[in-house]
């Protein structure tokens, strides 16, 4: 009897318990480093995990760039729904969800000083495997190429870009990319060497690309 009592007390607590992790996430606002999960149930392959870049932006095909920092997973749903629903001939039925949450400040132990345990390199767009890639020093481009897994069929490999930013200044740089040509050996940017904090758009291939 204490079991089916028990039984019956966890039964009656489930909604409640979805409902707090559903009222969660609806209160969540999303931030840079963030990993969402997004799956568009009229098209598998629009189905992918995306990175929040530091500029608070996700990049997806049909959709392009959306601002994500700083809006809720709902917001987030709705604008993509509303980006890509002319590709449909009915409202798309589109998830998001947080797959993984942002990586607090390494703690620097009181020392002043971080560890250095490699570079973080942040990889958006149309890759493989996008998101954040933990790399060597003195790593170069085409390394990270191949952390990444390559890139997906909608990228434009000759567009790709690596945009930096200087601390010093809080200037962008952004240094094109075209992977073609370093496959051709026309192209010796592959052995550009990355820096912490390095951004790598790889862009949605266009129609006739």
């Amino acid at each position: 009897m204490r079991f089916l009592g028990w039984l019956l007390a966890a039964i009656l607590a489930l909604p409640l318990l979805c409902a707090g992790s559903a009222q969660a996430q609806t209160d969540y606002r999303i931030r840079p480093g963030d990993v969402l999960r997004i799956e568009v149930l009229e098209d598998n392959s629009l189905n992918r995990t995306v990175l929040v870049a530091p500029d608070g932006r996700i990049t997806l095909p049909l959709a392009g760039a959306i601002q994500a920092s700083g809006r809720s997973v709902e917001d987030v749903m709705a604008q993509i729904t509303s980006k890509i629903a002319s590709n449909f001939a009915a409202p798309p039925n589109v998830y998001v969800g947080l797959e993984k949450l942002a990586e607090r400040q390494a703690s620097t132990g009181g020392s002043g000083v971080a560890a250095a345990a490699g570079l973080t390199v942040f990889v958006i767009g149309e890759a493989a495997k996008p998101g954040k890639v933990g790399v060597k020093p003195g790593s170069t481009l085409l390394q990270v190429f191949s952390e990444m897994g390559g890139f997906s069929k909608f990228a434009a490999k000759k567009r790709i870009q690596l945009r930096r930013m200087d601390k010093r200044t809080g200037v962008e740089a952004i240094y094109k990319i075209d992977y073609d040509a370093i496959e051709k050996g026309l192209s010796t940017s592959g052995n550009l060497k990355v820096v912490e904090g390095d951004v790598i758009l790889v862009p949605q291939r266009r129609l006739f690309e």
